[in-house]
């Protein structure tokens, strides 16, 4: 029998890992899509038993001994670079004792669950109770997480979505972002005011609505075979990469909201259906981390989606499924598309208000982490902050302040900041793009959106995980982060200039 090397075993391994993660994400798509309401406590069960087994299996004591001879192999770039990334995944899951995984696990199916219940139903008070519990835990695996890498708990719990980022980066980023932003929305705010919007007309039915959304995923080149789309109460893209489920919500007052949702989607779902097939199995294989996960939705919601030409090329679409009407001529589609209205909710935010909502939020988490603040302060901070950055009056209004995420639910503190970086990391791309391809606006008006979809699979989709996110966007743009390409596209967008 031929000799397994310990590199070798290690892809075992993972592959297996790989296997009960996809169970876990359909399970998980299946609690939030389409699951009863008395199936939760069962489901949660399931999750955490699951969660448990797959921790069982990445703290194996023989793993970090396979891990360190792995080293001493010869191993190629890709080999080395998907060695690089089991032990970053082994060093985080080996700081966490399973009692930790599982207790959380429960107390976030929970807090989320009833969560579903008391927002509509603006119960602060009850929501606060379950909310107590998660951030306990969070704090906990944050504390245990951060006496390995020797920064804070937020710090640690961030890592998890932006391996390498810092909140004092963040920090320095968002101050920047602060002290031009307020100014740029009152401006455009201003040139907007002597523009006359026409509302459109509903109701859009959900039907008519779904087949609209449907037709975009297909000018998008979302594949059918590997994915579907169905509805949650809060739209997000789960699955695994060979089978992507994506949902929206719908009213049927406003259909650019259940319309952009999907588009956004189906960024994220692009990004998962096209990682490298040959390492799906293996940590190589996934998406390198949330803020470039966000810059591929928002490539497609900001940068494409909203963008003249796209609107050009669907503005037959939209007639066709809700008839004609003045509001859907396309000087008007393009003001409704790019509107600055300040408002509660970060997922219907316009492009320019919506990094204030992810500042605020990144600002109260971090304080709540690191023990600065407590649960029970977040609504006076709230209300503070949404005065403050938006001139947005939420005190009381639980359902559409403090209570509208579902991310603080099941304990994703440190994920905020990815919205915002995705921003700046897609206009960074397009500045890219725009510099190959000087025709591309007339391009994407004329239906051919593919030098957006080949130039992001050669730079990012394709990667996978091989490189470190500041190398990967060096390699993709000829240099790091930089958020100076954000506000020239903003400029450009809503000034004109």
């Amino acid at each position: 029998m031929a000799h397994t090397s310990a590199y070798q075993a290690l892809t075992h391994t993972f592959a297996r890992l790989h296997r009960f993660g996809h169970l876990g994400a359909i399970a998980g798509w299946d609690q939030a899509a389409m699951m009863p309401s008395k199936g939760n406590d069962a489901r949660a069960a399931a999750l955490a038993e699951l969660g448990v087994l797959t921790h069982g299996i990445i703290t194996a004591p023989q793993l970090k001994e396979q891990l360190d001879a792995a080293e001493q192999e010869n191993l190629d770039e890709l080999q080395r670079a998907n060695l690089r990334e089991m032990r970053r995944e082994w060093a985080q899951a080996n700081l966490l004792p399973a009692a930790l995984v599982e207790a959380k696990t429960l107390a976030g199916a929970r807090c989320e669950h009833a969560w579903r219940s008391q927002r509509p139903a603006n119960d602060w008070k009850g929501f606060l109770e379950n909310l107590r519990e998660v951030v306990k835990l969070s704090r906990e695996e944050g504390r245990l997480l951060a006496e390995a890498s020797g920064g804070s708990r937020y710090d640690a719990l961030m890592d998890k979505y932006e391996p390498g980022m810092k909140s004092a980066e963040i920090e320095r980023i968002f101050a920047e972002v602060k002290s031009w932003l307020p100014g740029l929305i009152d401006r455009a705010r201003a040139k907007q005011a002597s523009e006359t919007v026409i509302e459109p007309l509903g109701p859009f039915a959900v039907e008519r609505q779904r087949a609209l959304g449907v037709e975009a995923m297909k000018l998008l080149r979302f594949d059918f075979d590997g994915g579907r789309l169905d509805v949650s109460s809060h739209p997000f893209c789960g699955g695994v990469p060979e089978d992507v489920r994506i949902t929206t919500r719908y009213r049927d007052d406003d259909f650019v909201q259940s319309l952009m949702g999907i588009v956004h989607e189906t960024g994220h779902a692009r990004y998962e259906q096209n990682l490298p097939k040959d390492w799906l199995e293996q940590p190589l294989g996934r998406a390198r981390s949330m803020g470039i996960h966000e810059s591929q939705s928002l490539s497609f919601e900001m940068q494409l989606g909203r963008s003249p030409a796209f609107l050009q090329l669907i503005a037959p679409l939209i007639r066709s499924h809700f008839g004609e009407q003045p509001a859907f001529a396309l000087e008007n589609l393009q003001c409704l598309y790019s509107r600055v209205q300040p408002g509660f909710i970060r997922v219907d935010a316009d492009e320019l208000c919506y990094p204030a909502h992810v500042i605020l939020r990144f600002e109260i988490e971090r304080a709540l982490m690191d023990g600065e603040i407590e649960a029970e302060d977040i609504p006076a901070l709230w209300d503070e902050k949404m005065m403050a950055y938006l001139g947005v009056d939420t005190r009381g209004n639980y359902t559409n302040g403090c209570m509208q995420d579902i991310h603080w639910t099941d304990g994703g503190f440190g994920y905020f900041p990815s919205y915002t970086l995705g921003a700046m990391y897609a206009a960074q791309y397009f500045a890219s793009l725009r510099r190959a391809e000087p025709e591309l606006d007339a391009k994407v008006a004329a239906g051919n959106l593919e030098p957006i979809f080949d130039w992001l699979n050669a730079n990012i989709w394709s990667q996978g995980s091989r490189w470190s996110t500041d190398e990967l966007v060096r390699r993709a743009t000829g240099e790091t982060l930089n958020p100076a390409h954000f506000k020239a596209h903003l400029e450009r967008r809503y000034l004109g200039v």
